[in-house]
C-alpha cells in the first residue's frame, strides 16, 4: 500500500554562519564554534548593538535556542525583528517561524506569510520550501496548489530536502502539477540521498509496487532498511511484513516479530495488529493469547480494523480474554463499519447466537464506543 506522509513544516531555520567578519562579530562567531555561548553571546550583543544585522539575528538564534542565557521567545523575536527590518534573510526566515508556531508572539499565518515571502526573495530555500507549505495548506494565503509547486521547485533546485519530498508528493497525488509517477521518484530520490526518512519510505513504496520505477523486491527493502535505521515506524513494519510474508526475503517470523515490535512501541497500528496475529498464532513467539489481546487492543483503539476484528474473534473464543459474545459482536460490527470483510461475516455469525437483547446492547455498546473514538471500549 502506497502511504505517504503529511506535508511537514520546517518549524525553524537556524544557521550559525561564521564569515569573514571582524572585531566582536568575529569573536563572537569563534567562541560560538567552541561551544562558548556566553562569550559568544556578549559579543554579538556588542555588535548588535551597533546595528549589525547579522550579529542582531545570531542574538535571536541564541534566546531561541536558550544559548549562554534563558530561553526567551519574545526576546528573540524582538532581535529578529531588528535584523529582518534591515533585510536579513535569516532573521526574516526565522522570524515568520515564530509567527507560524506563535513562539514569542500571537500565531499569525499572514504575518508568518509576509517574513516568508521577504526571505524567499532574496532566495533563501528555507523560506521557500515553508512558503511552499503555507500555500500548499491554505494557511495565511489562499490555498493553490501550483503556488506551492513553484515556490518548492525554487528550494529544491537549491538541494532543500523538504521541498524535493514534497515536490515527490505534489507529483505523487496530482497537486498543482499532472500525476507523474516517474516525476515523483526523482525527487523522492533526491531527498531520499540526502537522508530524508520519509522520502526513502516513499521510494521503498514505489520500488515495491513498481510505480515510476522498475518493480524491485531488493530496492524496495533497501530504502526500507534505511528509514527504518532512522526509526521510520512505517519502514520498521513493513520490514516486518517482507519476512512475514517472505517477500523479497526468506521468511523468518522472529524477524518479523523484531520489526513490528519496533513500530508497534511507536504506536503503529498496523504494526501493533501484526504483533498481537504473532502471539495469537505462535508465529515467531511463544502462543500468548493475552500478549496478543493486549496488541490487538492498542491498534483498535486507533481504529484499526483489523486489529478490532481480531479483538472480536478473541472475546468469541474466550482466547486472553473472558469469553463475551456481546464484546466481541460490538468490536466485529466496529470492523465491520470501516468495510472489514472477516468482521462483517463475524459480527452475522455470531449474532446468530446471541439473544435480541444481547445484539441490542452490543449494537449500543458499539454506538457510544465509536462516539468515543474507541477510546475507553472495554
Amino acid at each position: 500500500m502506497f502511504n505517504l506522509r503529511n506535508i511537514i513544516l520546517l518549524t525553524l531555520a537556524i544557521a550559525f554562519s561564521s564569515g569573514i567578519l571582524a572585531g566582536d562579530v568575529e569573536d563572537a562567531d569563534s567562541a560560538l564554534a567552541k561551544n562558548d555561548y556566553s562569550t559568544a553571546l556578549k559579543k554579538y550583543k556588542i555588535a548588535a548593538a551597533k546595528n549589525d544585522a547579522y550579529a542582531q539575528s545570531q542574538v535571536g538564534n541564541m534566546y531561541n535556542e536558550g544559548l549562554g542565557v534563558k530561553r526567551d521567545y519574545a526576546e528573540a523575536v524582538r532581535w529578529y525583528k531588528l535584523a529582518a527590518a534591515q533585510g536579513n534573510a535569516s532573521a526574516q526566515l526565522n522570524l515568520g517561524a515564530m509567527y507560524n508556531n506563535g513562539q514569542g508572539v500571537v500565531q499569525n499565518y499572514a504575518e508568518a506569510v509576509r517574513w516568508y515571502k521577504l526571505a524567499a526573495a532574496q532566495g533563501n530555500a528555507s523560506a521557500q520550501s515553508n512558503l511552499g507549505t503555507k500555500y500548499d495548506e491554505g494557511q495565511g494565503v489562499v490555498q493553490d496548489y501550483a503556488e506551492a509547486v513553484r515556490w518548492w521547485k525554487l528550494a529544491a533546485a537549491q538541494g532543500n530536502a523538504i521541498a524535493q519530498y514534497n515536490l515527490g508528493l505534489m507529483y505523487s497525488n496530482g497537486q498543482g502539477v499532472a500525476q507523474d509517477h516517474a516525476e515523483a521518484a526523482r525527487w523522492y530520490k533526491l531527498a531520499a540521498a540526502q537522508g530524508d526518512a520519509s522520502a526513502q519510505l516513499n521510494l521503498g513504496y514505489m520500488y515495491n509496487s513498481g510505480q515510476g520505477v522498475a518493480q524491485d523486491d531488493a530496492e524496495a527493502m533497501r530504502w526500507y532498511r534505511l528509514a527504518a535505521a532512522q526509526g521510520d515506524a512505517k519502514a520498521q513494519s513493513n520490514i516486518g511484513l517482507r519476512y512475514d510474508q517472505g517477500q523479497g526475503v526468506v521468511q523468518n517470523y522472529a524477524e518479523a516479530v523484531r520489526w513490528y515490535k519496533s513500530a508497534a512501541v511507536q504506536g503503529y497500528a498496523q504494526a501493533q495488529s501484526n504483533l498481537g496475529a504473532m502471539y495469537a498464532k505462535g508465529q515467531g513467539v511463544a502462543q500468548d493469547y493475552a500478549e496478543a489481546v493486549h496488541w490487538y487492543k492498542l491498534a483498535a483503539v486507533q481504529g484499526e480494523a483489523a486489529a478490532q476484528s481480531n479483538l472480536g474473534a478473541m472475546y468469541y473464543n474466550g482466547q486472553g480474554v473472558v469469553q463475551d459474545y456481546t464484546r466481541a459482536h460490538m468490536w466485529f460490527n466496529l470492523a465491520a463499519v470501516k468495510g472489514h470483510s472477516v468482521g462483517v461475516k463475524n459480527r452475522d455469525i455470531i449474532a446468530k447466537l446471541m439473544t435480541p437483547q444481547q445484539v441490542a446492547e452490543a449494537q449500543k455498546l458499539a454506538r457510544e464506543c465509536q462516539a468515543r473514538n474507541f477510546k475507553n471500549c472495554d
